[in-house]
């Protein structure tokens, strides 16, 4: 089965506004980089009060989402059972 190539087939005008859609979503995400930054100085502060929180919460969630790949606990061990 041949594919076809739906981009030769555009008028000039979907071209275009392809290529301002493109520029479009540049823009936003430039602007969208600029504010995250201009938020995280300004509320450093706030920003960094809750780091140690932070830290503290990421211990009891990688202990329950990470131990998926031995089992868990109270899981039975077959090393023994081949001797």
């Amino acid at each position: 089965m041949l594919t076809q190539d739906h981009s030769a087939h555009q008028t000039p005008r979907k071209r275009a506004a392809d290529k301002v859609g493109r520029r479009n979503w540049w823009v936003f995400g430039g602007f969208a980089a600029v504010a995250l930054v201009l938020l995280a100085a300004e509320h450093r502060a706030h920003l960094l009060g809750w780091l140690p929180w932070l830290i503290l919460l990421a211990c009891p969630l990688m202990h329950v989402f990470m131990h998926g790949g031995h089992g868990g606990h109270g899981g039975t061990s077959n090393e023994g059972e081949d001797k």
